[in-house]
């Protein structure tokens, strides 16, 4: 059992859309990540998946409305919804899903990581 800082753990890197995995409990995982830029259409079929915003202002799209989210708001997308993440500028995001969710759901990407590192 340790405390998690979470300004600490946002200095232990700089890469976007690639999460780290910060703490686990009940089936579940807590991810940080940093993102920047636009993601891909994307849906997890068996997960929900839910987005806390740390830093700045995320936009997620849906295929019939986008809606924004600022710092110390959170979303969750309910499994088998289509959305793409989009960051205009860069935006630090709390996780939290199944350990068994796909990052891209079945679509395969550059951005695609189903081995995300623990820190």
């Amino acid at each position: 059992m340790e405390k998690v800082n979470v300004a600490e753990k946002f200095k232990m890197f700089t890469d976007h859309w690639n999460p780290r995995i910060v703490g686990e409990l009940n089936g579940q995982q807590v991810k940080f990540a940093k993102l920047k830029g636009e993601f891909i259409w994307h849906a997890h079929e068996n997960e929900d998946e839910m987005f806390y915003i740390i830093k700045g202002m995320l936009k997620i799209e849906f295929r019939d409305k986008m809606i924004e989210l600022n710092e110390n708001e959170f979303f969750i997308v309910p499994r088998g919804v289509e959305h793409k993440p989009i960051a205009e500028e860069e935006v630090h995001v709390m996780l939290f899903e199944p350990a068994s969710t796909e990052h891209t759901g079945k679509e395969e990407h550059e951005f695609t990581n189903n081995n995300q590192e623990h820190i």
